[in-house]
């Protein structure tokens, strides 16, 4: 039996993330990026807008965000959770919870690196996103490392 997940699994919406495996590799990423560091573990997030995915005037704003995971402690830290608050500016939130991330549950050795893509769709041009990844040591330590606050914005693209 592995170790035990987080409490918030059980109370989050089913309700998941787009896959990201349709973005384009080759659309540059803004250069607005957001980071916090928890107990070693850095996380960095780099959102753009997708505007060849969304419909803006049926409320359907696509939004990419590249994730980047760093350990940069002395110890293994192993991610086995995700949590994600989603807002758009008309009042709609979402909560998304799982095991992972895009499916991996990542070992970070110290000075290890662990990036993916993923993406959400808004109902709104702006709005943020933050959470929490729960991590373990190898000993059994285990705590939350903040995912920052990060804006979501179409910046002037119509809505209808």
């Amino acid at each position: 039996r592995g170790p035990e997940l987080p409490s918030f699994l059980g109370r989050a919406a089913a309700r998941r993330l787009q896959p990201a495996d349709e973005l384009s590799a080759d659309v540059p990423m803004p250069r607005s990026l957001y980071y916090a560091i928890t107990e070693g573990i850095r996380v960095t997030v780099t959102p753009r807008f997708v505007a060849e995915q969304s419909r803006p005037s049926l409320g359907h704003f696509v939004f990419a965000y590249r994730v980047r995971i760093e350990n940069v402690g002395d110890r293994p830290a192993h991610l086995l959770a995700r949590h994600w608050l989603i807002h758009d500016d008309i009042g709609h939130d979402s909560e998304v919870a799982g095991e992972g991330v895009v499916g991996e549950q990542p070992m970070l050795l110290p000075g290890g690196v662990y990036t993916y893509q993923s993406s959400a769709v808004l109902r709104s041009p702006r709005g943020w996103m933050e959470g929490e990844y729960h991590f373990v040591r190898p000993d059994g330590e285990a705590w939350d490392a903040t995912i920052p606050r990060f804006l979501l914005d179409a910046d002037g693209v119509a809505t209808s």
